[in-house]
């Protein structure tokens, strides 16, 4: 079970379909709108109610825009998530009565955990960002540097108090239907969380307790090919740049397109643009803009890739073994942007507020020119072809 956007989503049809080929069989919970993502997979998909589209465009979702930290965005998020997790839980304990265990995503820990224990059934937590406390860095969702290690650990404890605060209603609405609850499940630490990312790419944390592992990345179930479209366009020419914000909105997404124009022409690359939920839009005959396209057959074919660094779209970026420029727009962006500078493989980050024609083009321009940065990504994509990220998950299953 999982909520959220495309990114909290497409790892776990990927992991699943592992886990079919093993044997299991494996329901996926999550928003109607995901659907397709498990169309040949073998995964049986069980909708949720609440469009995450549509709530990010909506008045409330605009909002998280006018916040101007970290702290301020989680706090729109949370009472924006609070309301909608109310919505879902009726379809969450539908569901569960048919498991025998139950996969937990990050972005639904405390209500998937207390549902476990309602129904005195194992759970186990399967999150995509390194959400436990560490004095190592901040939390991850706060998008703020390192606050050393005391005021790191800090900011971890006061996330994970505030997501205990936006499940708490739905925690205690479980009498409701017929659980048995407390009004709080055991905590983070008092059971088994599996975390589907490299450690290649973000060490496993020296002060994290027995039983939180780093397992290496979750693949997306992707089936299909590229349109004809696509490809006559990556026949005509040079390598283009991909350039998309995945679920990511911006306040202004005509500007933002522009800003985009001016930059891949200034920078002398083709491009190919991804509407994506921000809605961007650009034309000419060296851009050329697309709807969905799977990732793993597209990003490999080209220059560089401009993201809005999210957790899955870093890890596909890796996976590509091509440099990147990541523009962090919100939450955990920041962190997976500092990463993927300090593993060499971007060159800079350009986060949404400072992103203008100028400062993308010269970011483009070092991605693409600086052959270190094609290097170190290749040699990080040698590392992260040799590790399987579903056979942690099976052997934890097993015990």
């Amino acid at each position: 079970m999982t909520a959220g956007s495309r990114g909290d989503v497409a790892p776990y049809t990927g992991l699943g379909a592992g886990l079919v080929r093993a044997g299991h069989e494996v329901t996926l919970a999550t928003h109607a709108v995901f659907a397709p993502l498990v169309a040949g997979s073998g995964i049986r998909f069980h909708p949720l109610p609440v469009d995450p589209r549509a709530e990010l465009h909506s008045a409330r979702g605009r909002r998280l825009h006018q916040a101007r930290t970290g702290a301020g965005k989680l706090v729109q998020l949370a009472s924006m998530a609070r309301s909608a997790v109310d919505e879902m839980t009726a379809a969450l304990v539908e569901v569960a009565r048919d498991g025998e265990v139950l996969l937990v995503g990050g972005a639904l820990g405390p209500l998937g955990y207390a549902i476990a224990d309602g129904l005195s059934v194992p759970a186990l937590g399967l999150h995509l960002q390194p959400l436990h406390p560490t004095r190592e860095f901040s939390a991850p969702v706060l998008g703020t540097r390192s606050l050393g290690a005391v005021g790191n650990r800090l900011s971890g404890r006061a996330v994970m108090a505030s997501v205990d605060w936006m499940f708490s209603g739905a925690v205690r609405s479980l009498r409701r239907y017929g659980l048995a609850t407390t009004g709080r499940s055991r905590g983070r630490g008092e059971r088994p969380v599996l975390h589907g990312y490299s450690e290649l790419v973000v060490p496993r944390p020296r002060d994290w307790p027995a039983g939180l592992e780093v397992t290496g990345y979750w693949w997306p179930h992707e089936t299909g090919r590229l349109s004809q479209e696509v490809e006559d366009f990556l026949a005509a020419g040079p390598r283009p740049v991909f350039v998309g914000l995945g679920s990511a909105t911006v306040p202004d997404p005509e500007r933002v397109s522009r800003e985009i124009v001016t930059a891949l022409r200034a920078a002398g690359v083709r491009g190919i643009v991804q509407r994506g939920w921000a809605g961007l839009d650009a034309g000419g005959d060296d851009i050329l803009t697309v709807d969905e396209v799977p990732h793993s057959l597209l990003f490999p074919r080209t220059a560089a890739v401009v993201h809005h660094a999210g957790a899955g779209t870093t890890g596909a970026v890796l996976r590509a073994g091509v440099p990147s420029v990541p523009v962090p727009v919100q939450f955990d962006a920041a962190f997976w942007a500092s990463r993927l500078t300090a593993l060499g493989t971007a060159p800079v980050a350009v986060p949404l507020p400072r992103l203008t024609s100028g400062t993308l083009a010269e970011a483009l321009r070092r991605a693409t020119r600086d052959d270190s940065h094609r290097a170190r990504a290749r040699a990080l994509a040698d590392g992260l072809a040799l590790e399987d990220g579903i056979a942690p998950v099976l052997a934890r299953l097993s015990r």
